[in-house]
């Protein structure tokens, strides 16, 4: 398992530093028996995110719960089930699983949205991390081996200067967007509902270049009609070792990656948060849940709430100007 000292964002403590100074009392508490335990995604079942939470479920029970579920309540690209787990009581059956995205850049693109992280919701843990991939398709000649290079073809043929992503104001939209406006490239942006449905449109010569996370790409390299071109990461993903990262192409303060984390409903007793996030912890450290992630391109990773709350204020901070500087709204 991955820890946030790998990218030095944030110091990890452990499980046990987690437990001191609560009182017998409250631990007892803490571990009366939870019925059913439900993780909610905003995300169909079979995604990504689907898949990270199913897996999860698996090891939260028995020790945290005596039956862990998954419930997919999909919709407004994730903001149902936030707004869902708002309203639910803080009392550790229901838990949200979320790519922070919907946390830390919503709020610059949405001019209202039904929720705030700092007041509806309890932080407890990240799951896992991901990095992202640029890449190319069969419109795009074979010659062009580099970012660079697609953009100076992109900006000497119009017609094929565009790429697809995941969602209108997802972190990939605003990579491409980026990497266009950086070199002075109209590059136009078609929103897909999921990486899929961007890469079936890539390899079929519908669009030149799909933004996505790198796991999503990698299921379609055998078919020899895609490559990756560069990786968002601050240094090379070991699911695309070969592939450069935009940094080393010269292309200057372009390292973004994305985290799914877990959380309660605010004012959920922190004696139960700490509970929940020494089984999440648990799990996440297991061989089977590493590799099974590893599938999927996604590196799992645990933390400390504390953790996760700076995380998510310094990641709102960060897009800000990024948002502002790319031009978009949900709105426009």
């Amino acid at each position: 398992m991955t820890t946030l000292t790998r990218r030095s964002l944030l110091k990890t403590t452990g499980a046990t530093a987690l437990l001191a100074g609560i009182g017998q009392q409250a631990f007892a508490q803490a571990h009366a028996s939870i019925e059913t335990a439900t993780i909610v995604t905003g995300f169909a079942a079979g995604g990504t995110s689907d898949n990270i939470c199913r897996r999860v479920a698996l090891k939260l029970s028995p020790d945290y719960a005596k039956t862990a579920v998954v419930e997919n309540r999909t919709g407004a690209s994730g903001q149902i089930a936030v707004s869902y787990i708002k309203g639910r009581p803080a009392d550790g059956t229901s838990i949200l699983q979320t790519p922070t995205s919907i946390l830390t850049i919503y709020p610059h693109i949405y001019k209202k949205l039904p929720y705030d992280f700092a007041t509806d919701l309890t932080p407890v843990s990240i799951g896992c991390t991901f990095d992202f991939g640029f890449a190319v398709g069969p419109s795009v000649p074979a010659s062009v081996k580099t970012v660079p290079e697609f953009l100076a073809w992109a900006k000497a043929n119009p017609n094929g200067a565009n790429f697809g992503s995941p969602a209108a104001g997802s972190t990939p939209h605003f990579i491409g967007a980026l990497l266009g406006k950086g070199a002075d490239v109209d590059l136009k942006h078609a929103a897909y509902r999921g990486t899929q449905p961007a890469m079936l449109d890539l390899l079929g010569g519908n669009i030149s270049a799909v933004s996505g996370p790198i796991g999503d790409i990698n299921q379609h390299i055998a078919s020899g009609k895609v490559r990756i071109l560069g990786v968002s990461g601050a240094k090379r993903s070991r699911f695309a070792p070969d592939v450069p990262t935009f940094g080393e192409q010269g292309i200057a303060d372009m390292a973004h990656s994305e985290w799914f984390a877990f959380f309660l409903p605010a004012k959920a007793a922190p004696e139960l948060v700490t509970r929940l996030n020494t089984s999440l912890r648990t799990a996440l450290a297991s061989k089977d849940v590493i590799d099974g992630l590893g599938t999927f391109g996604l590196e799992a990773m645990s933390s400390t709430p504390d953790e996760l709350m700076a995380l998510l204020k310094r990641d709102t901070a960060k897009w800000g100007p990024i948002v502002k500087k790319v031009g978009f709204t949900a709105e426009a």
